[in-house]
């Protein structure tokens, strides 16, 4: 195959290239000539083929992505070519950074104005390039030392085997011998109920020579052929099959579309014909598409613009900022310590700038983490991570920057409309800092600081300096800045000075030697009658009750529904009515959450409890009014030390915990620091309460599932170097912590699941909590549809919707949408909600209320609450995380990911962060009667996880649309990894070999019969 392609082989070297490297030693290894000024010491890398000049230079080769790459077997990725079109200049770099410079450069600009040219183009890629051959089929220049590599990679085979499939697809496409095959084989967009009936389209053959004697041998669908597949969506009928066509005589035919489920499909029609008096066969193919969908859903929800890549501009540092008026907000908690700044050491910044992570993170690990995680290292480990977490939430934040802004000024605010404020992108809250420059300012490194005051549905109120002057016509320049208040906290608190091992790193030898409580020795009475029956629950809350003062954190693991929230509420009334002087703590991730467990505390009364906010929450979202505290300009705030001593509860998020502490409440005063949803929390935030109340009889209560979402990190680093592992589920790796041997003493597993239908909780249960989970939700909930026509299979209340839809984007948005699958969401909802236009009655009466809808995207979320606003308005449409610890009588799950580059493209790319183990828990188990996902099975299968569900669906019945790609009895590899994306390649492969094999045969057979074969 090799021999097909045609390269282009360049004949020089430039001069400005020999600036940079001896243009002999990349050549040839070594240099003879006299006078020459470089250092010669050539060392090849065998697997990439590269020559290097120094050790150095070799050393960093092989740490590189491109050395390791070539050794896996994948193409080598040398120095890439970019020409400039105004300055006529070839570059060769290693990345995107010389081009860069490049077109910042002045003289770039005014060759770029003087050809109208826009300064920022991107780069053409050069016909010639010195030392280098482009392969016309990668599209990229390859070094002459390394072109057999390449054409033996992996990739280049696979981009060479398209080629072929491509050129054989088009010449099979081509008119010939005379005969052209007439009329437009695109049904376009068919609406579900004309695809259903059947829609034709009608075509003709045409035979236009003059003495050629044609024969129409066979007319067929390709996919017809296919044992393996199913009935084709497409059929063809033709009356003229065998008979010899005159000249200029028309054979017709049709194509029949018929198709009851949505999607998009493809599929050629193949016509075979012969030539009988040049004794060859040949074919003619057209390719047959057809759209089952909503037309007007497609038109209300396409594009508004062409997705165009948003590319991430470095912001150059502010020299001069002129502060803003902050909002009195900050100042309504009387601290009574001041806050750090933590600002970023200008040395791990510097480090963070590479390009290169590997590098980066090798770096950190040695120069500024500990080499032991233990209690003396704990801050030090914690605040590098934060700081390396700023660093990158700095730089998303810069995705937002707005340019050409205008600001319009209402009393002593100028306002600001920020696009996408409504949905948190960026997120802006009272208290934030903006910056703004006029666009025409002479000095373009001072900015201006706004200080934010208001904060409505789509526009910020903002209070300058006295200095700042703005016009209505004035533009200006736009920076969000990252609140650094969390951050701060955060560092503060690892300041605190507790370091206790048997808080942070609990052995066995922290444990009493006294035996575990149980329910027989310690008689409770309980408030919420289902916990009474329920023995793991009691011994969660016996063992938090018996807790000698200063024992190891202890674990309340609860999986999905299992009433972990339910558990430890009841374990703080035990713990207050047991003893008088008890004083809890209670705090959580979210407000959410924070309000879930004091609405269920409110019977304590307003002098026992108290919900503490935080100022820049806006009074009028709390339903809890009564037990907080509210100042006379209309803010949350926060009592008296003194009073605040007297509640024996207080309930608030893991930052706002801080305020405890800063308004002078002592070490020690809360005898039980509890922390719910505690794996939704990095370590770092979740601790703030222990790190800065805890003294050394205080006792930790944590509840969560570590098999649940996890907290939210924006750096890759970071991750990497452990900051999205929450405090819980770190200790959970501990010895102390396994669930048998540490039942009761350190930790309980909550098994009973009180909320989804067996069939919903029998799939996650054996996936992830080793089928430990038992149903026990009440029947009139979770047997709701189990007879509803709605079901494919009666009984069982799942349906996989199979859609072959196709995932957009557009305009600078990154976020993906899916219209097809969009459509098929407003159809169920529509079904549920008792529209009969579907020809539907599921028997079963809901609410909106009862519907909840996740897709993983924020613009399918945006798209399907277009669709819902008319018949559905108060569905519930959200990403997984906004579903964590809720739950609905119907959960309906978009998964948006579709695609059909099944041999170009990284398919496990296409899945972005659905093939995420955990957000997959979390968004099949909030149903309680009814769970529907839709999807395309063709990319969700290249996951083992989805794959196996998939099969569990298909096999239990709850299958609708096109047909399960694969055989749903074999079993799946867990650990298959990227093999199912392989073999979906493999499969799309075999598919293009099998059309260019078979128009080689019919090439051969003719040529043998007229005898050009013989020898």
């Amino acid at each position: 195959m090799l021999s097909r392609i045609q390269v282009a082989t360049p004949s020089f070297f430039p001069t400005s290239m020999s600036t940079m490297t001896c243009p002999t030693l990349l050549s040839t290894g070594s240099c003879s000539a006299t006078g020459c000024k470089y250092s010669h010491k050539a060392i090849r890398c065998d697997p990439c083929s590269w020559i290097f000049a120094n050790d150095d230079a070799y050393a960093a080769h092989c740490k590189g992505k491109a050395h390791k790459r070539a050794l896996s077997g994948g193409a080598p990725v040398g120095p890439q070519a970019f020409r400039c079109a105004a300055c006529n200049r070839t570059m060769l770099t290693m990345s995107m950074t010389t081009w860069k410079a490049h077109i910042k450069s002045s003289r770039h600009a005014s060759k770029a104005k003087a050809m109208g040219l826009p300064s920022d183009l991107e780069p053409d890629v050069p016909d010639d390039v010195p030392g280098h051959t482009h392969c016309v089929v990668c599209n990229m220049h390859v070094p002459q030392l390394q072109l057999q590599q390449h054409f033996s990679s992996r990739a280049h085979q696979r981009h060479e085997g398209f080629w072929g499939y491509q050129n054989a697809l088009d010449e099979a496409e081509k008119d010939k011998h005379g005969v052209s095959v007439l009329g437009d084989l695109d049904f376009g967009m068919v609406e579900p109920a004309a695809a259903k009936n059947g829609v034709v389209l009608r075509g003709e053959v045409l035979n236009t020579g003059l003495e050629a004697r044609v024969a129409l041998i066979s007319v067929s669908v390709a996919s017809g052929k296919d044992v393996k597949k199913n009935k084709a969506s497409f059929t063809v009928a033709c009356g003229g099959v065998g008979n010899e066509l005159k000249c200029n005589e028309k054979l017709p035919f049709s194509v029949t579309f018929r198709q009851s489920f949505p999607g998009r499909v493809e599929d050629r029609l193949e016509l075979v014909f012969e030539d009988r008096k040049l004794k060859k066969r040949f074919v003619i193919v057209r390719v047959l598409s057809a759209h089952v969908g909503n037309r007007a859903d497609h038109a209300a929800l396409r594009p508004t613009a062409p997705f165009v890549s948003h590319k991430r501009v470095q912001r150059k540092p502010e020299q001069e900022v002129i502060e803003g008026v902050l909002p009195e907000t900050l100042k309504v908690i009387p601290y009574v310590s001041k806050l750090p700044k933590a600002a970023i050491p200008a040395n791990l910044a510097s480090v963070l700038g590479s390009s290169d992570t590997k590098r980066v993170i090798e770096t950190i690990k040695s120069m500024y983490l500990p080499p032991v995680f233990d209690s003396q290292g704990y801050g030090r480990q914690f605040k590098n991570l934060l700081w390396v977490e700023e660093h990158r939430m700095e730089l998303d934040l810069g995705t937002y920057d707005i340019h050409g802004a205008k600001l319009s000024r209402q009393k002593q605010y100028h306002f600001l409309d920020v696009p996408g404020l409504a949905e948190k992108r960026p997120s802006v809250l009272v208290g934030d800092r903006i910056l703004v420059q006029h666009q025409k300012t002479a000095n373009p490194g001072r900015w201006y600081e706004g200080g934010v005051h208001v904060v409505r549905q789509q526009e910020v109120g903002l209070r300058f300096s006295g200095l700042f002057r703005a016009s209505p016509a004035d533009l200006f320049s736009v920076r969000f800045k990252l609140s650094r208040y969390p951050l701060r906290r955060q560092h503060q608190a690892l300041d605190a000075g507790f370091s206790e091992d048997r808080v942070l790193f609990p052995v066995k030898a922290h444990l009493p030697d006294t035996p575990i409580p149980t329910t027989r020795d310690t008689r409770i009475k309980v408030g919420n009658p289902l916990i009474a029956s329920n023995p793991a629950q009691l011994q969660a809350i016996v063992s938090i009750l018996k807790m000698p003062p200063g024992s190891v954190p202890f674990i309340v693991f609860g999986p999905p529904g299992t009433g972990k929230t339910v558990t430890i509420v009841e374990a703080m009334r035990q713990v207050l009515s047991a003893d008088p002087n008890a004083r809890i703590l209670a705090c959580a991730p979210s407000n959410s959450a924070a309000d879930l467990i004091a609405e269920r505390l409110v019977s304590l009364g307003r002098d026992v409890l108290f919900r503490l906010y935080a100022p820049s929450r806006p009074v009028d979202t709390s339903a809890l009014l009564e037990f907080t505290h509210v100042t006379a300009d209309g803010h949350f705030g926060i009592p008296s030390v003194e009073t605040m001593k007297k509640f024996r509860i207080v309930v608030t998020t893991c930052v706002s915990a801080s305020a405890v502490s800063g308004i002078g409440i002592p070490r020690g005063h809360y005898s039980h620091i509890f922390i719910d949803e505690a794996g939704q929390a990095t370590e770092p935030q979740s601790n703030i309460a222990i790190l800065t109340m805890a003294d050394s009889k205080t006792n930790i209560v944590l509840s969560g599932d570590p098999k649940q979402l996890g907290p939210i990190i924006h750096s890759r680093i970071a991750c990497e170097l452990g900051l999205e592992t929450s405090f819980i589920e770190r200790l959970m790796q501990r010895e102390i912590y396994d669930e048998q041997a540490g039942y009761g003493k350190t930790v309980v597993k909550l098994t009973k699941n009180f909320r989804s239908h067996p069939a919903i909780l029998q799939f996650p249960n054996e996936q992830f909590y080793r089928g430990e989970l038992q149903p026990h939700g009440d029947r009139s909930v979770t047997e709701l549809f189990v007879d509803s026509p709605l079901l494919p299979e009666r009984g069982f209340p799942i349906i996989f919707h199979a859609v072959s839809g196709k995932d957009d984007r557009e305009a600078s948005s990154p976020s993906f949408f899916n219209i097809d699958e969009a459509s098929l969401v407003r159809k169920y909802v529509e079904i549920l909600r008792g529209d009969m236009k579907h020809g539907i009655r599921t028997g079963v009466r809901i609410a909106d209320e009862d519907i909840g809808i996740i897709a993983p995207y924020h613009a399918q979320c945006k798209k399907i609450r277009t669709l819902l606003r008319p018949i559905a308005p108060q569905v519930k449409v959200g990403s997984v995380e906004e579903f964590q610890g809720q739950e609905r009588k119907v959960i309906i799950v978009s998964t948006v990911r579709s695609s059909r580059e099944f041999v170009n493209y990284d398919l496990r790319h296409t899945l972005g962060f659905v093939a995420n183990p955990r957000r997959f828990n979390v968004a099949v188990t909030r149903a309680q009667s009814l769970l529907i996902v839709v999807g395309d099975p063709n990319v969700l299968g290249l996951d083992p996880l989805w794959r196996a569900f998939l099969n569990y669906a298909y096999l239990s019945g709850g299958w609708e649309g096109d047909e399960l790609p694969w055989d749903p009895t074999l079993d799946v590899d867990p650990a298959a990894g990227d093999a199912y994306a392989e073999q979906a390649r493999a499969n799309a492969a075999g598919d293009m070999n099998d059309l260019m094999r078979r128009m080689e045969e019919l090439t051969v057979a003719g040529m043998e019969e007229d005898g050009e074969l013989l020898s």
